[in-house]
């Protein structure tokens, strides 16, 4: 009989050993077994959701510009302004659709209802540019409604789609663990195949085939997206939603200020946890408890009031939270700086789509007798993604794993150490380029005449391979890094943060703009950057910002140093 229990157990524990450690769940809420579902299988339709949806984005972002004062009939100023709003608006709504999915909805149905959103988006933005005639007011408002249903959609699929692929890994399992760092490699080489294409082939046929065809591709590339997403809901794993992490993080905060004159205990076994392995956050691993912020571990103070309470019913997470919501909340403020310190090199990258593009336009664009558009001198900076997408993934991991004994070679804040280091090398080969521009302008006599210097377009690839050589080791970096060391039920969130880096770089850079505008133009100076740049000092912008980011670089390596990675029950 003992024989035969023993025998019942063992064979329960190889059966438990084929469901996921991380408590995945499938589409109905039932555990879910590691052969069947996640994994690479599972991640092929979301890599095709991903790219298409790239491209579908990417197709409409490109020639903006272009639509609005060609068919629009605004203005340059006007143009660029409806332009960053509505691309900072893209990056400022996935913290709607993040709080959704860590709380009620999960990331499955958040994808899936903005992606619907974006669609229609999309749709009644194809339409409005299909009508034929001059455009009209109402022409004009559909355009723009159309316009923010893809920003509005666009919050639900970019904090959600990267995390929601990470998920397919199981954290606990020593084999499937690594694959998460390769995964966000091959995330970021499908957005970039999408920019890609995006970039050229769609640029191409709304400059030549007209703007109804040139839209109306990328709104069925969008559809694509939506039914690769579907078609994998079989084999994909999900998490279960936790609950509004704003209020747990008030929950905290209230129930620690509740508690400041209480002594804390030395032993942190006397603060307050559920009992058994999981969490009392749905979807979400215990956290062990660390010895900073101490302060807020008052919150997990049991008083004889809580105490009370405990035996005849749950107490109120407002008086009394456990450890692994404290852990939380100290979790997002230990990555705080690090999260700070990434917007910087979002100011560099913006360079891409600003600076660049003025310094080019006054560079020699003539090769035979092709002349190059500004604009596509950023191919370089998405060609330099994908392969450095593969060489990291394929040759530098590896190798460093050689050396660093660590599953993914480096770890996420050396990654994105040398992207912050690339940036400085950037605007080191912009101002370089720049003081060589106005060299020449000056031996030639050309300091007050608007006009182009002879000296190729092509001395700007460097800087734009350094952006992107960046983008590989930061952005991606900085994926890994959110995803990894935020709690388990808030990372479709914490990703949110990371994006909107992006967009607090690009009002950065706005504003650094503006000083300098206000303080190089005061007594009547040209200034830095005049109309006419051969007679301004554009170099001096580019050092200021590569002064900037070396600063930032510094602050970075000394926050890198005292981050203390989380440690999960």
């Amino acid at each position: 009989m003992e024989e035969a229990l023993l025998v019942e157990e063992l064979l329960h524990e190889d059966h438990g050993k084929d469901y996921t450690g991380d408590g995945s769940v499938d589409l109905k809420g039932r555990p879910v077994l590691k052969h069947q579902t996640g994994n690479w299988k599972a991640c092929f339709f979301i890599l095709g959701t991903e790219c298409c949806e790239r491209l579908a984005y990417y197709g409409i972002a490109k020639n903006l510009v272009s639509y609005l004062t060609k068919n629009l009939h605004e203005g340059n100023v006007i143009a660029a302004r409806n332009v960053t709003t509505w691309q900072g608006t893209c990056y400022l709504t996935p913290l709607i659709g993040a709080i959704l999915a860590d709380s009620y909805w999960g990331k499955y149905w958040t994808i899936a209802s903005f992606a619907t959103v974006y669609f229609i988006g999309m749709a009644v933005l194809t339409v409005s540019a299909s009508l034929p005639g001059k455009s009209s007011p109402s022409q004009t408002l559909a355009f723009f409604l159309g316009l923010y249903l893809i920003a509005l959609g666009a919050g639900g699929i970019k904090p959600c789609v990267s995390s929601f692929g990470a998920d397919q890994f199981d954290d606990t399992d020593p084999l499937e663990r690594p694959k998460k760092g390769s995964f966000f490699n091959w995330f970021y080489f499908s957005i970039n195949t999408g920019s890609l294409i995006s970039g050229t082939i769609l640029v191409y046929i709304q400059d030549n085939y007209g703007w109804g065809l040139g839209f109306g591709i990328p709104t069925l590339f969008m559809a694509l997206a939506i039914g690769s997403f579907f078609i994998g809901s079989g084999i994909y794993r999900f998490q279960k939603p936790g609950g509004s992490p704003i209020i747990r993080i008030c929950q905290v905060i209230v129930a620690a200020f509740r508690k400041w004159r209480v002594q804390l205990p030395d032993d942190e076994s006397f603060l307050y946890e559920v009992p058994g392995k999981n969490s009392a956050i749905e979807g979400s691993r215990k956290l062990d408890h660390t010895n900073e912020l101490r302060f807020l571990d008052k919150a997990a103070i049991i008083t004889p009031s809580d105490a009370k309470s405990k035996t005849s019913d749950i107490p109120s997470p407002w008086r009394l939270c456990t450890i692994t919501q404290v852990e939380e909340l100290k979790l997002l403020a230990r990555m705080f700086p690090i999260w700070a310190t990434t917007i910087v090199f979002s100011s560099v990258y913006s360079q891409n789509s600003s600076m660049f593009l003025e310094q080019g336009m006054v560079l020699d664009r003539r090769i035979g007798s092709f002349s190059i558009p500004p604009a596509s001198l950023s191919t370089f900076d998405v060609i330099s993604v994908l392969i450095g997408v593969l060489v990291y993934d394929k040759i530098l991991v590896p190798v460093a794993r050689r050396f660093s004994n660590k599953e993914r070679g480096f770890t996420e804040l050396q990654r994105m150490g040398i992207g912050l280091f690339m940036s400085i090398l950037a605007m080191v080969s912009a101002a370089l380029v720049e003081i060589k521009r106005l060299e020449i302008a000056r031996e030639l006599n050309l300091t007050h005449e608007k006009v182009e210097v002879p000296m190729s377009i092509l001395w700007q690839i460097p800087q734009y391979a350094f952006v992107g050589t960046g983008i590989v080791f930061t952005y991606i970096g900085q994926l890994e890094f959110f995803y990894d060391q935020s709690p388990d039920a808030i990372r479709s969130l914490c990703t949110a943060f990371a994006l909107v880096t992006i967009s607090l770089g690009s009002y950065l850079n706005s504003l650094i703009l503006t000083l300098i505008s206000y303080f190089s133009t005061l007594g009547g100076q040209t200034g830095w950057i005049p109309d006419n740049l051969n007679e301004g000092h554009l170099d001096w912008f580019f050092w200021l910002i590569a002064g900037v980011s070396l600063i930032n670089f510094v602050i970075y390596i000394c926050c890198a140093f005292r981050y203390k990675y989380k440690k999960a029950s």
